[in-house]
Parts: structure tokens; C-alpha cells; sequence
């Protein structure tokens, strides 16, 4: 079970002050082996957008898959059009997305100006400073159970996992970690209306987002004191979580007249959660098991869902060690991130979904041999640049 927050250690201000330095120049090196990534190997498939107008190594990266929808969201707001055309600003799925980032986004640019290249700067900006916030968060969060050498190396495990390249891009993770992290870290140290509004910025951030409220209730159920009032703000605190995804979908209903419009705009993109979550799982680990070279060389998404599946399993694995050693609010939040986008039958997005689940990273920092951690490290980062060179250059890891 997680042991009793402790606030009494604090953690030194020099490493409060180089968290954010190593992970903005991380971010910063990242960019850079994905430049070199888009100038040594060709493309997988046709250059979509550019940043400038004008093919760039370095910047075109910033505007790959769903970086385009950010955008198209921060620079023309939200359109629906009801059976509207497949693609461009009047896409009804466009819906699917949640606010935060791209509001967050839009504001960010204008620091940089008004044109299109300002929007992708701006979004840029939030990713990598929510990023290197992040980082801070999760170091004072994992201080609660960890020593602070501890809580260092799981900060380092999350910066470097296979699939947190994502954290550099125009997408939601850095965003979302940064939220949920905070979120936790406040109800752990019984601070529940800061924890609350954390998490109700979670809830406009990503459609999963309201699968954090459940962790939330059972640290709230767990932790609360006996006076009357520490319990009235307990049960404020989770109720505020639910405030992000009602605010959006009172917005949605004016919009479209269905306030949950954005659920049904999920299956516009051929996503249909809901059903047996471990079908997929199984398929994959038996088609592996049986004919793994034949698999992997005959189907075009087979490395593909081959990397993000086999992650997602071992995630899976990992939760009941998650859940002993530090209880069932982070047992429950990294159980129900993972049933969700398995119920849907694809493995699409898994591995980003799992580059957010911070209690993984911190149970792993607990690994006292250092062999076996340096090991992890190792492979976190040879499949890290595998990832990035992956994305960098349009193969479909999205």
C-alpha cells in the first residue's frame, strides 16, 4: 500500500532548478535527432503540411498527424457541420478533441504572431513547458514515496520512454501529464479544491481524462481526515473533476445540439471502444507466439501495432505491483487508461496513452539493482530513438 505522504522533506531548490533545465534541453536534443532523422531516411509516405510553407527537417516535424487538428482548432475554432466534407476546418470529428490544449495553444501564439507558423510555435511552447512542469511535479510527487535520488530517476524514466517523444510535439501528453500529476500530488497532500481543479482541467483535456476521477475518489476515500469540513472539500475536490468535460459538453450541445456529440465523433475515426478488452491482447501475443517473422513481414501495421501492443501489455502486468506497493488510486488510474483503449479492438495510440501513466515510472525507479535499472535506461532509450525517428519520418505511430 502507498505509504502516508510525507511533506516534511523537501526536496533541494538546485534540483527543483535543473528539472526544468534537463528537460527543456532534452526536448531540445530530441528536436534536433529528429531533424536528422527527416534528413537521413525518406518519408514513409507523402509530406502533408510545412511550418513555413517550405520543407523544413527541423520544423516540419512540429506538424505531423494530429498537430494539424491543434492547429486547425487554435487558429478557426470549432466547426460542425453535419455530414460535413472529410477533411479541412468544417470536419465534424473535429469535435473529438478536446479544448484545453489548442485554447492553450492559441493564446501561447499570440507571443509569436499571427500567422500559421505562430500557431505551431505557440503549441510548441505549451508542450514544452508543460513538459519541463511536469517533471518538477512528478519529482514532488514521487518524494512522497520515494528518496529523492528515487523520485529523480523516475522523472528521468518518464522523459525517456519509448513513446514520450510525444511530449516535444503539438499534442495533448505533456499537457495532460502535467495536469494529472498535479491533480494527484494535491489530493495526496489533502489539498482537494487545487486537486479538484487540477482535474477538471484534465477532463478538458483529453477525452480519457475522466478516467483519473476514480483514482482521485479512492486517495480522497482513503486519506480524508474525520473533520466534517476536510470531508466537504474531499467530495468538492472530485466533484470539481467532473467540471472540464461538463463545461465542454454544455459548449458541444450548443454547437450541435447533442452535448455528447464528441463521443460520437470518436467513432467518425473508426475508434469504437466498448468492447472485450482483452481480444486484441490476446490476438497479438498469439500471432507472436506462433508465426512472429511471418506476422511482422507479411502485415504493414504489424511493427507498428506490435510496439504499441506489446507496451500496453506490459503495462498491463505491471499493475497489480503498482497497486501493492502503492495503493489502488494509481492502480485504478493506469487499469481503467488501458481497458479503454484496448475495448476498441487497436492498438492505435497505445503507447502515448501509456507515456502519461506515471505510476509505472515511479514503481520502476523503485528497482534497487542498478544493473537491472541501467538496463531499463538502456532500453528505454534505444527504442526512444527508435520511436522518434519512426514519427519524425510518417510512419503511422500516432
Amino acid at each position: 500500500m502507498a505509504s502516508q505522504p510525507d511533506v516534511r522533506k523537501p526536496a533541494r531548490a538546485s534540483v527543483l532548478v535543473l528539472i526544468p533545465i534537463a528537460a527543456i534541453g532534452f526536448r531540445a536534443l530530441s528536436a534536433i535527432i529528429g531533424m536528422f532523422a527527416t534528413l537521413v531516411f525518406p518519408l514513409d509516405r507523402p509530406q502533408q503540411t510545412t511550418m513555413f510553407g517550405s520543407p523544413s527537417a527541423l520544423w516540419d516535424q512540429f506538424t505531423r498527424y494530429d498537430a494539424g487538428w491543434y492547429y486547425q482548432i487554435a487558429r478557426y475554432g470549432y466547426w460542425f457541420v453535419p455530414g460535413g466534407p472529410s477533411a479541412g476546418i468544417d470536419k465534424p470529428g473535429k469535435i473529438a478533441y478536446f479544448p484545453l490544449y489548442p485554447l492553450t495553444m492559441r493564446y501561447a501564439a499570440r507571443l509569436f504572431g499571427h500567422s500559421a507558423a505562430d500557431v505551431y510555435l505557440g503549441g510548441i511552447a505549451v508542450s514544452w513547458l508543460a513538459f519541463a512542469g511536469a517533471m518538477i511535479v512528478l519529482f514532488l510527487l514521487a518524494r512522497l514515496d520515494l528518496s529523492e535520488d528515487g523520485a529523480a530517476r523516475a522523472a528521468l524514466l518518464t522523459a525517456i520512454f519509448p513513446f514520450s517523444f510525444f511530449f516535444g510535439f503539438v499534442y495533448t501528453e505533456s499537457l495532460f501529464l502535467l495536469l494529472a500529476v498535479s491533480a494527484f500530488y494535491a489530493f495526496r497532500t489533502r489539498r482537494w479544491i487545487a486537486g479538484g481543479v487540477a482535474a477538471g482541467l484534465v477532463t478538458a483535456t483529453r477525452v480519457n481524462g475522466i478516467l483519473i476521477l476514480p483514482g482521485l475518489a479512492w486517495i480522497a476515500w482513503t486519506q480524508v481526515g474525520e473533520a466534517r469540513r476536510d470531508r466537504v472539500l474531499a467530495i468538492a475536490g472530485v466533484a470539481l473533476g467532473f467540471s472540464g468535460v461538463a463545461a465542454y459538453s454544455a459548449y458541444v450541445y450548443r454547437l450541435s445540439g447533442r452535448p455528447f456529440e464528441w463521443a460520437a465523433s470518436i467513432s467518425r475515426w473508426g475508434y469504437h471502444p466498448g468492447g472485450a478488452p482483452w481480444t486484441a491482447p490476446l490476438q497479438l501475443v498469439k500471432q507472436l507466439a506462433t508465426h512472429p517473422y511471418v506476422y511482422l513481414a507479411s502485415d504493414p501495421m504489424a511493427p507498428y501495432d506490435t510496439l504499441y501492443g506489446v507496451t500496453g501489455i506490459l503495462f498491463l502486468i505491471a499493475i497489480p505491483f503498482v497497486w501493492r506497493r502503492f495503493g489502488a488510486g494509481y492502480g485504478l488510474f493506469m487499469l481503467l487508461n488501458l481497458l479503454l483503449p484496448f475495448s476498441s479492438g487497436a492498438f492505435e495510440g497505445v503507447g502515448r496513452y501509456c507515456s502519461v501513466l506515471f505510476p509505472c515510472f515511479i514503481w520502476l525507479a523503485t528497482i534497487r539493482s542498478r544493473a537491472l535499472f541501467a538496463s531499463v535506461v538502456v532500453l528505454f532509450a534505444m527504442f526512444y530513438t527508435l520511436g522518434l525517428a519512426l514519427f519524425t519520418t510518417l510512419h503511422p505511430l500516432f
